[in-house]
């Protein structure tokens, strides 16, 4: 029987609570191996990784490929634009010749939803989401959930709010699957047109005034603005969605509360966050980067590992 229920990691929507759990535990274990001096083990020594990358990313790959090395596997990184992607060539076609290499497991971004569960269908090897259009981002949310965990000390009962731009958002979608598995209560914050409708059958609530959220949370994790969107008519101006939901070191200092200050990355310092409150003692953004490779050593071995990766 394998180590977790499933042989890919596609979301969070179908890992069960016990799986998760898992992973996280895991991936405190890993966290132990990289404040080692010699930060590497031979767990996935003779496994073939290859890292798909059809979208830009700088921390999400950088970390799996640190992951990757740290279990001593050999790995491959794909580049949608040096690659034949470019001159037109399939998904399909693309990936079946990667696979015709034998490799043992893909990571793959991607900008359209639905791509990693795609190409679970067309390979026999593991495959791991690293954030698949505005779907899910699994190993964000994993991340995000073992930082709090390493916080407080539990996820079960604790108040955890999203805010910023949810309807866009992978990692809003993920981290509401994975909370609530665990036990937190999940708020949503924003503006009401960047929340989706129906988006409380999920169980989460909503609110729109960040004054509130912030006084009813033990947590904030506080999603990036995509100024890319601005313009379009989606948010009006930097200023306006400061002053309506910013997390501005004046809004917390009126609260008068400690509140754990998360953030996926990258940053808008002084758009949705101020840097003074990104850089200050209640946020643990720095940490969610080192339990970001930690979590993804986690991930690649539970689903690669000795006897393990076997689909139960």
């Amino acid at each position: 029987m394998g180590a977790l229920k499933n042989k890919h990691l596609i979301g969070l929507e179908h890992t069960p609570a016990r799986d998760i759990q898992k992973l996280i535990d895991t991936g405190f274990t890993f966290r132990e191996v990289l404040d080692r001096p010699i930060k590497k083990v031979p767990s996935l020594t003779g496994k073939n990784i290859v890292n798909l990358f059809f979208e830009n990313s700088t921390r999400t790959r950088i970390s799996f490929e640190l992951a990757e090395k740290r279990l001593s596997a050999d790995v491959t990184n794909f580049s949608a634009s040096a690659s034949s992607v470019s001159k037109g060539e399939g998904l399909k076609d693309t990936v079946q010749n990667i696979h015709a290499m034998k490799m043992d497991c893909a990571v793959m971004r991607h900008p359209v939803p639905g791509t990693c569960l795609q190409l679970s269908k067309f390979v026999d090897a593991v495959v791991i989401n690293a954030g698949d259009g505005t779907h899910e981002h699994p190993t964000q949310a994993l991340l995000d959930m073992m930082s709090i965990k390493e916080k407080f000390g539990k996820l079960k009962g604790l108040k955890i709010a999203i805010v910023g731009d949810i309807l866009h958002s992978r990692v809003a979608l993920s981290n509401i699957y994975g909370l609530q598995k665990m036990g937190a209560k999940v708020t949503l914050c924003g503006p009401p047109h960047l929340i989706p409708r129906g988006i409380q059958e999920l169980g989460v609530s909503v609110n729109t005034d960040i004054d509130e959220v912030i006084e009813w949370a033990d947590a904030l994790n506080v999603l990036r603005i995509q100024r890319e969107r601005m313009g379009v008519g989606i948010i009006p101006s930097v200023r306006e969605y400061r002053d309506f939901f910013g997390i501005t070191q004046e809004r917390l200092d009126n609260h008068k509360k400690e509140i754990v200050i998360m953030h996926p990355g990258p940053m808008n310092r002084g758009v949705e966050i101020d840097s003074s409150v990104a850089d200050g003692d209640q946020a643990i953004i720095l940490d969610q980067v080192l339990n970001g490779v930690a979590i993804r050593m986690s991930i690649l071995y539970l689903l690669l590992g000795p006897d393990e990766g076997e689909e139960s």
